[in-house]
């Protein structure tokens, strides 16, 4: 497409879109008096329309407008006569004031209101003769009779935008008209008739118009969706319903009519719930085939798998409680009826607001409702469910949704906004596990509301006065805030790791002997087991604290029975193994004890052994589960493990447990070998000595070890090394995933293309692959082929492929990210022509003819063979030279007359003859070459301009210089063989009438030329192109991805549909210019910043623009469409919402895209694929409504903005640039939770109602649907309830989970449809519920701290999840683009869970809770998706402090116990290590510093350790000295550099990798992930001990300032300054009072990494603060600081502002007695260094007793006292 072309087809786009919504320059809503009606008067959704009506027509009859706000007025009068509604009052007061206004700028003289009617009557018909209204729709009409795909689509669009304003329009007018009289003239109200007939299209729906039939979309006439709509129709078997009841004239009565008028379902959900249903049967009929458009029915199949798939959960969930669904026999059941019973449930699902969360209730609701609609069938009469029924009417929502959410919410309430214990309230979980049993039924239906759970707990601030609260226990999980639920959860891995320490030890102790000593003391893991199994039967009593009256007797007698059997087996075992060994010591015992002993061991053992193996064979697993109703069965099971509706069939396939038992025997293995050799047997000789050392000199008084074999340096010396012990197996899973992962990646062709070298060596082969994987499968495509068809069906594969590659190079440009002339160079042809070959980008063959000349004319000697060999080896080259000679032909014989035709046909046979011969070096003087070439691009240059007198003639020259050339100089073969046609030549040349009648070249021809004239013209090489290094990369991940194993692409009309779903609360949408402009301190912007930072991308944006490159933000000031475009080109680099909105629609365009190619391809052969353009012809692609109609029912996205409401009505920036985005975007959708208050008998009634709003045709907001909601939907956290309550508006067989700082690209998109066939692909035992996505985090440019984010990140999304899914297979959600399966999802508690404070890492729980239930999570690496992250050191710390304090709430959470208790060990393993257990051995690594320094110090102050050293000298004892000088050398951080640096090889290169690692060493990345180790650390333990957790905003932007150093201190004083400082003391003690034989150079190696750690904890805050030595900045922090801490708290005085405000709220967390004696106990370690450092001081010499320490509180008193 020519530049010209372009230029207009994006000023067509441009106006269309300002036609489509009406706003102004600046991108803002027209502004009036509309969009401004209060919530209160929303019920009347005629009020906007008559005011946008009266804005429009105020300049063209002002009188009208008037007559229209009076009629606004009267009408918000009538809704609320007392403006008790909130801004009902201000609102009123306004439209008053403009009618004033109006009234005033009218001419002199009194108003008659009596004309008003007939002015109003008057304008009607001028309105419709002005806008020409008849002529108007028969334009439309023929448009759109000239087909979906017709070249008049830009046309098309906008006269169907003007018809529908205009309509718009007419219909408020005569809608006011009816409301004001009825006496309406019988012609004009026929006008009105008709008129009104053409606005049925104007009735706002989401997708499908099913209650109004619409002439401009596309998707009501595709025979799914009519086959769909037909099956809902009203049938013969549901009573008639009465009279009375409303349906819309525009459609058919159906099914959902029927369940609306009994049980009460609200309108609007009715309405959503009809279209979700229609979305899914249409998609699932599409899947099967198209039906037939005739009669389009719905095939049994997709009813039966929509049906299926909707009530699995209710179908199991009866199966578990052993009772009858609703229906006796599936198979008996019609299919009427099985979409009666799918409409049933999802409308309760649909009405359900929070529970939502309780899916099992869901269907204990759906079970009775069920029931209650068969009776109502079998009487055929319809009537009102008694259920739903009472004095006040039919009410679903009041009757059956109220009552449960009253109650949730009351103990949502009592949780004191999460301060409460998890203990003292009953949680989402709490309330669904209650229909876990049978026990539930006995809520009775309709309601018991006299039922226990029901029962409302007491206010927590009445709890002081009244005493013990009165409340309804936990069901069967209580979440006590204790660090035994590490032990609880996962006991199997730490019985197992202390019995294999306890195993090495023992053999370490008989210096590696297996004799029979050795035997029975390896014997002694048999009490060690039983008696640990012993104190997890005593947590099971512990936990279940808070539930005893509630939980399931079963679950209380499976508890004490399992205690009084390990009680009974630890002491037994206990008794029989002291026997024994008491038995051995005697000299004439026969060891009947021990022999009695080791059988009981070994049974026991051995039935361990054999369950376990038999349940790692899938067939018994089934088998017991079919079995699962025997008595016995059930028995066995309920004792082995607590049986609950989750969890069940925790199993894989035989193939997938051998890959992830091998995986850990490697770890095991590598773990256990380096404990025994380097750990435990080091130190077995040392501590054999230090146990017989006698007489140590202690410096001071000693309690424990004098006279206890020196136990306190036993445990100084071996603490660090258990430590150790317990996390080194994290450190062998990092190495040993890390390969793991890397040999996955190279399997998975990860990295083969990683250079643009390779991306253009491998370019040919993109088209092949492109069809082999991303196109539609076509007939006869893999066939053997001949060596002509193979070179057709590459051109084939190359015309299919090029309009993707070139709308993927075009989005790069309209990005910013590539040059004008980078663009031309990097689109391809169409390879649609004549030409014999495929034609390549010109990127690839640039500056290749000028190579290959210098070639040919250097080579005078060589032959034609030799020289087309050199010009071979380089294939580019020589793709070039042969299409250079092809082109020049068709130009040639294109453009001129025939007797140049013959010229030109009579070379090329010449030539043609020579190459046959070989003898072209011969016959043609090659060295003329280059003025060959000259002569042809002089005339390209001419002829790729538009024609004029003037060019023409400049041609004809150009030819006749070309004809002398050839004819002259270059031919020098005999030309006596066509002796006839060159003597006609000669002869016409010499009369001077050859060529002057040249035909100038058309459209396409023209693009040849062009194309051609650049091939001879560009010099320099194209190697570096595209020279921006994100281009690059997206490039060269799509390209290598078209050779990675992904599943074949279906059609899109086949394909699943899914939607997107983006939560959204108050973050940044659009950057204002006052945001741009305004400057820090330091006199920066971040416009600036951003122009420094993307230097190139700001060149390209002014290119774009049309503005000098050199031109200055300000320059742009002066035209508003620049002002906008610049806010979005700085918006698109930021973390916003508009960066997001826009990378996700590229779904939508892509699946145009691929609709509008893919109709060709039905019944096209590879011959005929040649022959037409459309195969490659994408103008216009988006405009066509087959097209666009088609994405619509395959892609919705919905951006869940929770106070979008509050916003409009404040009129914050945020509303006015979400309606931007919705109005630039016509398939966006954006829900909000909208707040209603109404003054009712005084008091204020707040109701909350969710609502789906669009763009109308006038930019104004559109409300599709409003559903009201039982109360505030927000009970727990706010992220997940904000998705909740939108989830319903959402439509497809997948959703996407998208944040709103992440973002997407077109060539990904493209992918999308291969990625959801992936539910349909093998992947395990079970089809996969959620599919995982690869991240590319995008703001690893901007800072050192946000590259190390951004690779460690990539590391964990791409190298980590990749072992996680396999072969680990223990991936799960963690808040990043997966994919769900949504039917699976919505009926299983949705796609996250939002108890408060427990679920605060909201999004890991759906995965949690996909697995419990038989899911199955999968991780795929040939797309991706964009992620923002956090990019100051603040923001970060913030971001790691969020995500640690929800994994300690996730320690306390029953999901993660249930995983740990219900996977077997391997998986168990994988889980732990992978979730908790990742945080726990964070802290344990925090942990073995400290006890190690506490260790040395001890052995400093006590004066043991220089004691022991002298000795071990004087006795040489080198292991003892060693033991007593080993430092912590092992390094966590280290090894857990390995993921990270593989991926680096794996992906980039090995030498780029090591630059890469270099450079981030350079940039002190140490030490960052040292300060990260501190801060998860920190919030990982405070959480565990004492709660504390809570949604951290980090903000998102871009850190272009300074931090204050106050700032700093309250952010990081208790996580790492305290900490660092103790560490730095713990240092300076050892180097005062320890002894080290080695002098400086020993203390420096024993403890540079603690320095190092304290040093960074220190330090890090400083290094990584713009300009934080700036010494300025520091004088000015230092006061800022004092100021901080000398200011006094008091009421309302925030932590930002004085240190003791601060100082209380950090201490707000510690809350309960509990946690108070805990910190207390934590805090006495310091006095270790006064106790000790007060005996060193020699006040009394060597005297050590307790009066030295005693006289040192006296003196501590006495300076208090003086100094106070």
């Amino acid at each position: 497409m020519s530049g010209v072309e372009e230029l207009w087809e994006r000023l067509v786009r441009a106006a269309l879109r300002r036609e489509r919504t009406g706003d102004d320059a600046y991108g803002r809503p027209a502004g009036g008096i509309a969009g401004n009606v209060p919530s209160a008067l929303a019920k009347n959704r005629d009020i906007d329309e008559i005011l946008r009506v009266a804005d429009e027509i105020q300049d063209d009859d002002p009188t009208v407008s008037r007559i229209l706000c009076e009629h606004a007025y009267s009408l918000s009068q009538n809704l609320d006569p007392n403006s008790e509604g909130r801004g009902v009052l201000q609102f009123k007061t306004g439209l008053m004031s403009v009618i004033k206004q109006k009234l005033a700028k009218r001419e002199v003289g009194t108003i008659d209101r009596s004309q008003d009617i007939a002015r109003l009557q008057e304008f009607y018909k001028s309105y419709r003769k002005k806008n020409n209204v008849d002529k108007l729709r028969e334009d439309e009409m023929q448009l759109r009779e000239s087909g979906a795909f017709s070249r008049n689509l830009g046309e098309l669009e906008r006269k169907t935008v003007k018809r529908k304003r205009v309509f718009a329009t007419l219909k408020v007018l005569g809608t006011v008209l009816e409301q004001l009289t009825e006496e309406i003239p019988d012609e004009l109200k026929r006008v009105m008739e008709s008129d009104s007939a053409s606005t049925e299209d104007l009735i706002a729906y989401n997708i499908i118009p099913i209650d109004a039939a619409s002439s401009t979309n596309a998707i009501i006439f595709f025979p799914e969706v009519q086959a769909a709509v037909s099956a809902l129709n009203y049938f013969n078997g549901l009573p008639e319903l009465p009279r009375a009841y409303f349906i819309s004239p525009t459609r058919n009565a159906n099914m959902l009519d029927f369940l609306q008028y009994t049980f009460g379902f609200q309108k609007d959900n009715v309405a959503n719930q009809r279209e979700h249903i229609v979305h899914l049967l249409a998609n699932e009929q599409s899947r099967l085939g198209v039906p037939d458009k005739t009669e389009p029915k719905l095939d049994e199949a997709a009813l039966q798998k929509v049906f299926h798939k909707s009530l699995e959960n209710y179908i199991n969930w009866c199966n578990y409680l052993c009772i009858t669904p609703v229906w006796s026999s599936l198979e008996a059941v019609g299919k009427e009826k099985k979409l009666l019973y799918v409409s049933l449930y999802l409308l309760i699902w649909g009405e359900a607001s929070n529970v939502r969360f309780l899916p099992e209730c869901l269907c204990y609701i759906f079970h009775h409702m069920a029931r209650e609609m068969d009776e109502i069938l079998r009487q055929q009469i319809a009537q009102t469910a008694n259920s739903c029924t009472s004095e006040n009417g039919v009410s679903f929502l009041d009757h059956v949704i109220f009552p449960l959410y009253d109650i949730i919410s009351a103990e949502a309430t009592n949780n004191d906004n999460g301060k409460a214990p998890h203990s003292s309230w009953r949680n989402y979980d709490d309330f669904n596990e209650y229909f876990w049993s049978l026990h539930c039924f006995e809520l009775s239906w309709p309601w018991r509301i006299s039922s226990s759970f029901f029962q409302k707990p007491h206010p927590r601030s009445k709890n002081m006065l009244s005493g013990r609260s009165q409340r309804q226990g936990k069901t069967s999980f209580v979440e006590h805030r204790t660090f035994f639920h590490l032990y609880h959860s996962f006991h199997r891995l730490w019985i197992f790791l202390f019995m294999m320490f306890q195993g090495l030890a023992i053999i370490a102790f008989n210096d590696g002997k297996f004799n029979a000593k050795t035997l029975r003391e390896v014997l002694s893991l048999g009490p060690t087991f039983v008696v640990m199994k012993f104190f997890e039967s005593v947590l099971d009593i512990f936990m279940m604290y808070g539930a005893y009256t509630t939980t399931r007797r079963s679950a209380l007698s499976r508890i004490f029975l399992r205690f009084l059997w390990f009680t009974l087996a630890s002491v037994f075992v206990t008794f029989l193994y002291v026997k024994a060994l008491q038995e051995e010591s005697k000299s004439d015992s026969n060891s009947v004890i021990f022999r009695f002993y080791v059988i009981v061991v070994g049974i026991y053992a051995g039935v361990q052994f054999f369950i376990s193996f038999l349940m790692r064979i899938p067939a018994c697993h089934l088998l017991t589960n079919q079995c699962d109703r025997w008595p016995l069965i059930r028995f066995v099971k309920w004792l082995r493990q607590e049986r609950h509706y989750v969890g069940r069939g925790m199993y894989e396939r035989s193939l997938d447990f051998i890959k992830y038992m091998l995986f850990w025997l490697v770890v095991l293995s590598a773990k256990f070998s380096f404990a025994y050799f380097l750990q435990i047997k080091p130190l077995v000789k040392p501590t054999r000595d230090i146990i017989k050392e006698k007489n140590l000199v202690y410096s001071w008084h000693d309690f424990v070890s004098k006279n206890n074999h020196n136990a306190l340096t036993i445990v100084s010396v071996w603490s660090p090394v258990v430590f150790i012990y317990l996390l080194d197996i994290y450190v062998f899973y990092t190495l040993v995933s890390a390969v793991w992962g890397f040999l996955l990646g190279a399997r998975a062709r990860l990295g083969e293309i990683r250079s643009l070298e390779a991306l253009q060596k491998l370019f040919e082969q993109f088209p092949g692959a492109f069809m082999d994987t991303l196109h539609v499968a076509l007939p006869n495509r893999s066939a053997q082929l001949s060596s002509v068809q193979v070179v057709e069906k590459n051109k084939v594969d190359a015309a299919r492929f090029s309009p993707f590659w070139n709308e993927i190079i075009r989005n790069l440009r309209e990005e910013d990210y590539i040059t004008n002339f980078e663009l031309e160079l990097l689109l391809m042809p169409r390879n649609s022509g004549d030409i014999p070959l495929v034609q390549w980008p010109l990127f690839l063959l640039a500056s290749k003819i000028f190579l290959a000349r210098d070639i040919v004319v250097e080579s005078n000697k060589d032959t034609q063979d030799e020289l087309w060999d050199r010009i071979s080896r380089d294939d580019y080259m020589m793709y070039a030279v042969q299409e250079c000679y092809y082109a020049i032909k068709l130009i040639l014989t294109e453009v001129l007359d025939d007797a140049g035709r013959m010229w030109v046909e009579r070379v090329y046979d010449d030539i043609n003859a020579s190459i046959t011969k070989r003898s072209i070096h011969v016959d043609f003087r090659l060295n003329k070459l280059a003025v060959v070439i000259s002569r042809i691009t002089a005339l390209m240059g001419i002829l790729k301009e538009t024609e004029t007198p003037e060019l023409e003639k400049g041609a004809v020259r150009a030819v006749q210089d070309l004809y002398d050339v050839v004819r002259y100089d270059v031919l020098s073969m005999n030309m006596r063989d066509n002796y006839d046609t060159w003597s006609l030549l000669t002869k016409a040349r010499d009369e001077g009438h050859l060529f002057q009648k040249l035909k100038w070249p058309n459209a396409d021809l023209r693009m040849q030329v062009k194309r051609l004239y650049s091939l001879l013209t560009i010099k320099d090489s194209a190697s570096s192109v595209p020279r921006n290094l994100e281009a690059r990369r997206r490039l060269e991940f799509f390209a290598n991805s078209l050779f990675m194993k992904m599943p074949r692409a279906k059609a899109v009309r086949q394909m699943l549909s899914f939607s997107v779903f983006t939560p959204y609360y108050s973050e940044i949408v659009l950057y204002s210019m006052a945001e741009l402009q305004k400057k820090n301190e330091d006199g920066i912007s971040i416009l600036f910043y951003l122009q420094k930072i993307f230097p190139d991308e700001w060149k390209n944006f002014l290119a774009r623009i049309g503005r000098d490159e050199n031109a200055t933000d300000t320059d742009l000031f002066d035209s508003p469409s620049d002002i906008l475009e610049l806010r979005f080109w700085a918006s698109y680099r930021g973390q916003t919402l508009a960066r997001t909105v826009r990378g996700m629609m590229y779904y939508r365009k892509a699946l145009m895209l691929q609709t509008y190619l893919e109709r060709t391809t039905a019944g096209v052969d590879l011959e005929a694929g040649l022959g037409f353009d459309e195969v490659s012809d994408t103008r216009g692609f988006d405009l066509s409504p087959e097209a666009r109609a088609q994405a619509d029912l395959k892609f919705t996205y919905v951006v869940t903005c929770q106070i979008y409401g509050k916003q409009k009505e404040e009129q914050k920036p945020e509303a006015v640039d979400i309606a931007l985005l919705m109005q630039r975007n016509e398939a966006l959708r954006v829900a909000f939770i909208d707040v209603v208050e109404t003054l009712r008998d005084g008091k204020v009634n707040t109701e909350y109602y969710s609502k789906l709003v669009k763009a109308d045709i006038n930019g104004k907001d559109k409300e599709i649907y409003s559903v009201k909601l039982p109360g505030n939907p927000k009970l727990g956290e706010g992220k997940p309830e904000n998705q909740n309550h939108a989830i319903i508006f959402t439509r497809g067989n997948a959703v996407q989970t998208i944040d709103m700082n992440q973002d997407n690209y077109f060539e990904e998109a493209l992918k999308m449809r291969n990625l959801l066939e992936e539910f349909h692909s093998d992947h395990g035992l079970r089809a996969p519920t959620i599919l995982g996505v690869r991240e590319h985090v995008f703001t690893g440019s901007v800072s050192s701290l946000a590259s190390f984010m951004s690779n460690q990140e990539t590391s964990f999304v791409t190298l980590g999840q990749r072992v996680l899914a396999n072969p680990l297979k223990v991936r799960m959600h963690y808040g990043h683009p997966d994919v769900f399966d949504r039917v699976f999802h919505i009926t299983r508690g949705g796609i996250s869970k939002a108890s408060r404070v427990i679920n605060i890492s909201e999004d890991i729980y759906s995965g949690f809770n996909s697995t419990l239930r038989q899911g199955n999570i999968t991780h795929h690496e040939y797309i991706q998706v964009g992620k923002g992250r956090d990019v100051g050191l603040n923001q970060i710390a913030l971001f790691e402090g969020k995500v640690s304090s929800g994994n300690g709430e996730q320690v306390l959470s029953r999901d993660i116990y249930r995983l740990g208790q219900l996977f077997d060990f391997f998986r168990m393993m994988s889980f732990y290590f992978t979730t908790v257990g990742y945080y726990f051995c964070t802290m344990l690594t925090v942990l073995t510093v400290y006890a190690f320094l506490y260790g040395k110090t001890y052995l400093a102050l006590s004066g043991v350790g220089e004691t022991i050293e002298e000795r071990a000298k004087i006795t040489k004892n080198t292991a003892l000295s060693a033991a007593l000088n080993t430092q912590f050398l092992f390094q966590i951080g280290i090894f857990t550099a390995v993921p990270m640096v593989l991926g680096f090889i794996l992906e980039q290169g090995f030498l780029r990798a090591v630059v890469n690692f270099i450079t981030m060493q350079f940039q002190l990345c140490t030490v960052f992930f040292t300060f990260s180790l501190g801060t998860r650390t920190h919030y990982f333990g405070r959480t565990i001990l004492h709660g504390g957790a809570r949604y951290q905003a980090t903000g998102r932007g871009f850190v272009v300032r300074h931090i204050k150093f106050s700032e700093n201190y309250r952010l990081y004083s208790r996580s790492h300054f305290v900490k660092g400082l103790e560490v730095v003391l713990l240092l300076i003690v050892y180097l005062a009072y320890g002894y080290n034989d080695g002098g400086a150079l020993a203390y420096i190696l024993l403890s540079v990494s603690s320095w190092f750690m304290a040093l960074s904890w220190l330090f890090a805050p400083y290094l990584f603060n713009p300009s934080g030595f700036e010494w300025q900045k520091v004088v000015v922090d230092f006061r800022d600081w004092t100021n901080w801490l000398l200011y006094r708290g008091g009421i309302g005085v925030k932590g930002e502002e004085s240190w003791e405000a601060w100082w209380e709220e950090e201490l707000a967390h510690i809350r309960s007695f509990g946690s108070r004696i805990a910190e207390t106990i934590l805090s006495l370690r310091f006095f270790i260094f006064q106790y000790g450092i007060v005996y060193k001081l020699d006040v009394k010499g060597t005297d050590t007793s307790l009066t030295v320490y005693g006289f040192s509180w006296v003196v501590l008193a006495v300076l208090i006292i003086l100094f106070k």
